[in-house]
């Protein structure tokens, strides 16, 4: 093969990691160890939009760019293209084989409908009860609206490539069906019918991706994946809101949650995971390691707050012990941890605080509604869902750090 070919090949293979939702640093590994393989010394400089990657061989170098937009979270295309690089290092897979290969790899279809919209109402209805639902009927609702939400965005795939678009317009559906619910007094003031449909949507991979690009001096990158999420959350909270305000039903600010207990939230923790994974594609022979992780996660932050502490300490005990023990796993058993770790944990992202942040910012707009109540409540709902996020991003990050830095350095020494 050429140095342009050889070039190709790695470029289109770290593409496909790059905009199916792998972490820059596994993305940048990988496609170094496929350049070792092809006998190229390869840089890769990934941006929000494109890829570019710097080759040389013993003939010369140059360099190639490609589009890539990493808005999408693919993970069982991720690990198809490593498995395809790992059989190329073993000599198991002719290098003239492994374009078709990542070509066919980058076509792959996501999970099936019907197995998206099962992860969906499952996954709704287990934050329902993670957030202390207590009628029946609501969960039924909160089922409903979850499934309809979830064919209404594959139908909109089909006709738009707006990312904006799907969680919009998903969003304005649970708040509509959760403003029916209000009106006919199906729905307490959590107003769990509404939020919850709309918590699957929020965008946690490309949060948790982005607070990692920023731990390693990504600036560019890791603020564009924040903007990216920002954006999205954004539009889940105007469809939310402009859907309650259809039938002039608000969502009340600073509504605390009610405690559940711990054997529910870790079994309602272990299904919510369960379709986090499903959405994200991961491949099924994956998903005990999240679960059983998740489920862990889970009853330390349930532990955490019994004993008094606040949600952002819990969300970081959570994370921590998620990245203690799944780095190592990831690291043995050749699995994208981002497959496993954000699935684990992604439950935990503060969407409802945003969605109420949201909701009394609106509220503020009105000089009748104006209170120093409401003003402090927006405020604690929006620092609430920052010191979460950091405290998340945080826990996973640190652990996984370190845990690569020694691996990486034990594997130099041996060497």
């Amino acid at each position: 093969m050429t140095l342009q070919e050889r070039s190709d090949l790695v470029l289109s293979f770290a593409q496909v990691l790059h905009v199916n939702g792998q972490s820059t640093d596994e993305t940048v590994a990988a496609a170094d160890r496929l350049g070792n393989t092809l006998d190229l010394r390869v840089s890769i400089i990934p941006r929000w939009g494109e890829l570019q990657l710097q080759a040389r061989d013993g003939d010369g170098g140059l360099v190639s760019i490609s589009a890539a937009d990493p808005t999408g979270v693919d993970m069982d295309r991720v690990v198809s293209a490593m498995r395809a690089a790992d059989e190329l290092d073993a000599s198991r897979l002719a290098p003239s084989a492994l374009p078709a290969a990542i070509s066919a790899i980058s076509r792959t279809p996501p999970a099936p409908t019907w197995l998206f919209t099962l992860a969906a109402a499952a996954g709704a209805a287990a934050l329902a009860v993670l957030f202390g639902v207590q009628h029946l009927p609501a969960v039924a609702l909160i089922v409903a609206s979850a499934a309809v939400g979830a064919v209404l965005r594959r139908i909109l795939a089909q006709y738009s490539t707006n990312a904006l678009l799907q969680p919009l317009c998903a969003a304005l559906l649970a708040g509509v069906i959760g403003a029916l619910a209000v009106r006919y007094e199906l729905s307490s003031s959590l107003r769990l019918v509404a939020v919850c449909p709309c918590m699957i949507l929020v965008p946690g991979p490309h949060v948790l991706n982005g607070m990692m690009d920023l731990a390693t001096a990504r600036i560019h990158l890791g603020a564009s994946r924040l903007v990216y999420a920002g954006l999205v959350i954004l539009a889940i909270s105007a469809g939310l809101l402009l859907g309650l305000g259809l039938l002039r039903v608000s969502l009340p600010v600073g509504e605390p949650g009610r405690a559940v207990a711990l054997w529910l939230d870790m079994i309602a923790a272990g299904v919510a995971v369960a379709a986090y994974s499903i959405f994200f594609s991961t491949p099924l022979r994956m998903l005990g390691w999240p679960i059983a992780v998740g489920m862990l996660a889970h009853a330390l932050r349930w532990w955490t707050l019994a004993v008094g502490f606040g949600a952002a300490t819990g969300a970081f005990v959570a994370c921590f012990v998620v990245g203690l023990i799944l780095t190592p796993v990831a690291r043995r058993w050749h699995m994208p941890f981002a497959a496993i770790g954000f699935a684990s944990v992604v439950s935990m992202m503060p969407g409802v605080f945003l969605f109420r942040m949201t909701s009394g910012l609106l509220l503020l707009t009105s000089s009748s509604n104006t209170t120093l109540e409401l003003l402090a409540a927006t405020i604690a709902d929006g620092m609430t869902a920052i010191t979460i996020i950091l405290a998340m991003s945080f826990g996973l990050t640190v652990p996984k750090v370190v845990i690569d830095s020694l691996a990486e350095g034990a594997t130099r020494s041996k060497s």
